[in-house]
């Protein structure tokens, strides 16, 4: 039998200062974030040990670390810092990250923005 396990940190909210205005970078604004982590290999889905999956509550802070960390200009970059983060778990295959911009400065009514990167492991 081989199940395909994925975790899904959906909804994320943190405040960070990434955008290429200079008023982006100086008063910041709310991101959310959608993460799916596809697991190699996933013996917790048996045997219901943390050790055997990804601990979602450590992922999770660590992603809002990369969110509210260093600016970036592009919510490509930063989805691509956060696939790393999420990459660098021993189980995760493959992860898919979905940053979204709210409050996004255009001259145009839109209810957000949004960048979504794929990436598997090599």
């Amino acid at each position: 039998m081989s199940d395909v396990v994925v975790v899904r940190i959906n909804g994320l909210e943190v405040f960070g200062r990434h955008g290429v205005l200079p008023a982006e970078t100086a008063l910041g604004q709310r991101f959310v974030v959608d993460v799916a982590a596809t697991l190699n290999d996933c013996p917790g889905a048996y045997d219901d040990e943390l050790t055997g999956t990804v601990d979602y509550a450590a992922l999770t802070r660590r992603v809002a670390d990369v969110v509210a960390g260093e600016p970036v200009r592009l919510l490509e970059h930063l989805a691509h810092r956060i696939a790393d983060v999420v990459l660098s778990e021993p189980r995760v295959a493959a992860v898919e990250v979905t940053v979204h911009k709210p409050h996004v400065a255009l001259p145009f009514v839109v209810r957000e923005t949004a960048v979504t990167l794929r990436r598997h492991q090599e």
